[in-house]
Parts: C-alpha cells; structure tokens; sequence
C-alpha cells in the first residue's frame, strides 16, 4: 500500500480484540482441543477457521454442530471460559507493537475503542488485566449488538458513537470474518493476522500488516 492509495484522513482508531490485541487465541486452540478430547473428538484446522472472529453463542453452536455433541451451547461456553482462565496466567500476553500502537494514536489525540465478538465480562477482564479498559473511549462486546461478525453492525456502531464516517475510521483485525465485518461498514481496514488465521482471505482489506505497529499502519496516522 502506498500513501497515495490510503484513504486520509483517519480520525478514530476500533481494534478487535482476541487474536488482534492479545495472544488469546493461542490459549482458546488449546482450550478447544482440549475440549474436544474430552468427548473423544478432535478440533480440525476447518472447525477453527469456522468459529474464529465470532460471537461466542455462535461458534459454539457451530463447534457442537459439527460433533454431533449433546451439550447445551452455555454450558459448553461456561466449561470453556473457565478452562480458558485456568490456562491464561503466565501465558496470557499483548501482541507484537499493541503498547506502540497505542502510544502512536494516544500522540495523535485519536479516540478510540474495542469491537469485540466477545462477552463483555470477558473483554473488561482482560482489558483490567493490562490496565487498558480506561485507554478507551468506549468498548463494544457481543451483548451491544444483534448480528455478530461479518455482519458490519457492530463497526457501524462504533463509527456512530465515536462520531466519524465510516470511511474516517481504521479497523484492526486479525480474522477473516471481522476483517469483512469492516470492509461492509465502509471502513478502512487493516488485517493483522496471527498464526491461526494467517492462512485465511484477506484480500478485501486495505492491507496486511505483520504486527500492530507496522508501517502500514503507522502510515494512516
């Protein structure tokens, strides 16, 4: 991308926030092969790439789906999360360039906020674990929305509430289905794929970056 094929200029900044601002979805794989072992089952790459950047009622319906399994969808999301906890200490880290990032729109004197197909419990959480929940302007979570990712509601929300147009507004994302989800609100869209999603489409978005503060990035603001 070249600056003369950037749309300009960005004046608010949404990140997504599992497997974009945080290595969470390293610990979610382990959590859902260790779930699937547990009925005599196994998590497939396909299974994944399926409930990856989705609503946690949604992938996980599709998880039980796709085994054939009995389980009720939040008595399987509340098993996960609370295996998800037991594995996160010690393991739970940033993504390469966040605080950079961070720093880079804070100089800027940019707004911005978290997009989240996640539960709101879970996205504070996590957010309070690296004292960045007050860096925010605002946080949008699963509970804020009725259609999850791709689905563009939740990124026209954001782009209403921080008062820009859509076109105004850089999305971080590091999944296919949220990447689109920003790419149909007329935003402009980065993708920032991790080890799990870096073999998906990404090529409706803006750009590529290999971490969070990249040039590409950087560039726009």
């Amino acid at each position: 991308m070249t600056p003369a094929d950037t749309p300009s200029p960005i004046r608010a900044v949404v990140f997504d926030l599992d497997g974009l601002m945080f290595n969470t979805e390293d610990i979610f794989n382990e959590v859902g092969h260790a779930t699937c072992r547990s009925r005599g089952t196994e998590m497939t790459r396909e299974l994944l790439q399926q409930m990856m950047g989705r609503r946690a009622q949604e992938a996980i319906a599709l998880m039980i789906d796709y085994h054939g399994w009995p389980d009720d969808v939040d008595k399987l999301i509340d098993e996960m999360r609370q295996l998800f906890f037991e594995l996160a200490p010690g393991r739970l880290a940033p993504m390469p360039g966040l605080f950079e990032l961070l720093a880079r729109i804070e100089s800027r004197g940019l707004p911005k906020a978290v997009a989240t197909s996640s539960a709101r419990r879970y996205l504070e959480e996590i957010l309070k674990r690296f004292d960045l929940l007050d860096r925010f302007d605002f946080t949008l979570s699963a509970e804020d929305v009725t259609h999850g990712k791709p689905h563009p509601e939740i990124y026209l929300t954001a782009a209403q509430r921080l008062g820009v147009a859509p076109h105004e507004m850089l999305v971080l994302e590091d999944s296919h289905a949220g990447s689109k989800a920003g790419v149909a609100a007329g935003a402009v869209v980065i993708s920032v794929p991790n080890d799990h999603s870096r073999y998906q489409d990404f090529s409706h978005a803006t750009a590529v970056a290999t971490r969070l503060d990249d040039p590409c990035v950087l560039q726009l603001l």
